[in-house]
């Protein structure tokens, strides 16, 4: 086996485990669901089926997962966060074939506790506050806190907040990378 696995946890069939990943105690991944190499999984984990995680993801205690999330790789989603994937769901509706789609672009952290409501994409490098209720597209690199969240900054690919001058510029005060905001965007330079 290339990846570990709790003997806890279940793992069903068919679905793929990338070389290095470890799932940990009471995790539950689903058939059909895509783990990366490097990844990461703690305890009380749900993978539903269908859903992408890339290379080097690493996925807090209680985390949940649904069908439609797709994550890039070097995503960091912290403890107890959670997806959601049908915008008015009711019990007694069956709307499973109406799963609505996120992606969490390379290199994102969502917080603890935070939520992410079905059809809004985080941005690459975007940094969700811990508690903050998503309820829209967020963009790369930005910084958001909030119920309903609401965009207070940038970060940089380190997670340091960026401190623009006038002209523009920040430099991260870790990797001492550069980036530029030109028409409310934020890129490295």
């Amino acid at each position: 086996m290339a990846f570990k696995a709790h003997p806890t946890c279940e793992i069903d069939e068919p679905c793929e485990i990338g070389a290095g990943s470890t799932i940990w105690h009471f995790s539950h991944v689903m058939k059909n669901a895509k783990i990366g190499k490097n990844c990461n999984l703690g305890q009380n984990v749900l993978v539903s089926s269908n859903v992408i995680l890339g290379n080097n993801v690493k996925v807090q205690n209680n985390v949940s997962i649904y069908s439609g999330v797709t994550c890039a790789d070097d995503v960091f989603l912290g403890p107890s966060c959670v997806f959601t994937n049908i915008t008015n769901p009711r019990s007694h509706v069956n709307r499973r074939g109406q799963y609505e789609k996120t992606h969490v672009g390379k290199g994102a952290t969502i917080g603890a506790n935070a939520t992410i409501v079905c059809g809004h994409d985080i941005g690459e490098f975007a940094f969700i506050g811990a508690g903050s209720v998503v309820t829209k597209s967020v963009s790369p690199y930005a910084l958001v806190v909030g119920n309903p969240a609401k965009q207070i900054g940038w970060m940089s690919e380190y997670g340091h907040k960026l401190e623009f001058n006038s002209n523009g510029d920040a430099a991260c005060p870790e990797s001492k990378e550069f980036y530029l905001l030109l028409n409310n965007k934020v890129q490295k330079k």
